[in-house]
């Protein structure tokens, strides 16, 4: 990774995870970029200045005054490729959503005119905490990307989400970031769906499909490397999935699926929907375990909501819309259907007619069917290179 003559503006706040900025700092400058740090007075809590003064070469700043002269906070925003906040507390994300300017650091980020990059640290439950998610969003809605949190030990004592990622992390997302800036979808959103749906029987058991997610993955890590912003609502899945560019929501049932989804297509540019989501669940789900009967066992079953469907429905204009469809015969006139009352503008059909295709394996072969009613029949390909090709479509309808 490289980041050869960028100019990167490192935000400290008052988290204990400011203990790794020195070393943040280091990776960055190794990795080519020129680093100027500043921080707010808590953060001189955790981390000494004059280390991060050394490590960077240069003078690090806490006050818009300091006392003999001022420190030019719009010329500080303006001289940077990129504004790295790391760690965010909870305290400096809520200020950054609301627009507050007590400090240099928030003085700065109000004056930037690069893109901002929030690398949040926090303990669990306040990483959860409804007022925090709704802070997050207000940052993704105003333009800024969000690095994930990482899953670990926290300065509680307790274990989950919340971490700051760590520097190695962070120096790849920057660079993946700025990488991706000169892609083809940069300044695009996009909403990826991936992996099967749960719906639940009762506390043990499940109506499910063979989907791993691979397939919605490799799109959402194909559309990132051209630039966009995406969001990735993903199913039950073992599946790993870089970082770099992707907003990850994990969900398990169709009914979570589609809240998030309707969520993210909002101001969404792009939506490619390829989780194979379950058509029916349990109308009750027992609190429970089903004990095992001589009697056979009738569940009930009820529609779930049809995510394509209902985006479809509240598709504006400018949006771009991608379905999949799983079909086992008649193929491409299930597809062509699907293409018309969805109000989607292109299927990508998957037969399970074709060897090395579909559900659990590294490879796939799909068909494009659009609204022009030409078909793009692929031949059997990577997904890696199925997404590929799949954003390479994306990115012609696109700038059309």
């Amino acid at each position: 990774m490289q980041l050869a003559g960028r100019k990167i503006i490192l935000a400290v706040t008052g988290s204990i995870a400011a203990y790794k900025t020195p070393e943040l700092v280091r990776q960055l400058i190794k990795a080519g970029a020129e680093v100027r740090v500043i921080m707010t007075s808590a953060a001189g809590e955790f981390v000494s200045p004059l280390a991060l003064s050394t490590v960077s070469k240069h003078p690090v700043y806490a006050n818009v005054n300091d006392g003999a002269a001022w420190n030019n906070h719009v010329e500080m925003g303006r001289w940077a490729d990129v504004m790295l906040v790391a760690p965010c507390s909870a305290n400096t994300l809520a200020k950054l959503a609301h627009g507050l300017c007590d400090n240099l650091v928030c003085a700065v980020y109000l004056s930037a005119t690069c893109p901002v990059l929030v690398a949040p640290a926090m303990d669990e439950d306040m990483w959860m905490h409804p007022a925090t998610k709704k802070n997050i969003e207000t940052l993704r809605t105003n333009g800024n990307s969000i690095i994930p949190v990482a899953h670990g030990e926290l300065a509680s004592g307790l274990v989950g989400e919340g971490r700051m990622a760590e520097p190695a992390d962070i120096v790849s997302y920057v660079a993946g970031f700025l990488s991706a800036n000169n892609g083809r979808l940069a300044g695009k959103k996009a909403l990826v769906t991936a992996g099967p749906t749960y719906e639940r029987i009762d506390p043990v058991r499940f109506i499910g499909n063979f989907s791993t997610g691979k397939m919605g993955v490799a799109i959402a890590e194909a559309l990132a490397a051209e630039g966009a912003d995406v969001t990735l609502v993903l199913g039950p899945s073992n599946v790993d999935v870089a970082k770099n560019g992707i907003n990850l929501v994990r969900v398990e049932s169709a009914q979570e699926m589609y809240d998030a989804s309707a969520n993210a297509f909002k101001s969404a540019d792009i939506a490619v929907m390829s989780a194979a989501v379950a058509d029916y669940k349990p109308a009750e789900v027992a609190d429970k375990k089903i004990k095992k009967q001589n009697e056979p066992l009738d569940i009930k079953l009820e529609k779930t909501t049809d995510i394509l469907k209902e985006l479809g429905t509240v598709k504006k204009s400018g949006q771009l819309l991608v379905g999949f469809a799983l079909e086992t015969d008649n193929e491409v006139a299930n597809a062509r259907k699907k293409l018309e009352t969805k109000n989607a503008d292109l299927i990508v059909l998957n037969s399970l007619q074709d060897k090395g295709a579909g559900f659990g394996h590294d490879t796939n072969k799909v068909t494009f069917v659009g609204k022009d009613d030409k078909l793009k029949e692929l031949p059997l390909l990577s997904k890696a290179d199925v997404a590929k090709e799949i954003v390479n479509h994306i990115a012609e309808q696109l700038n059309a």
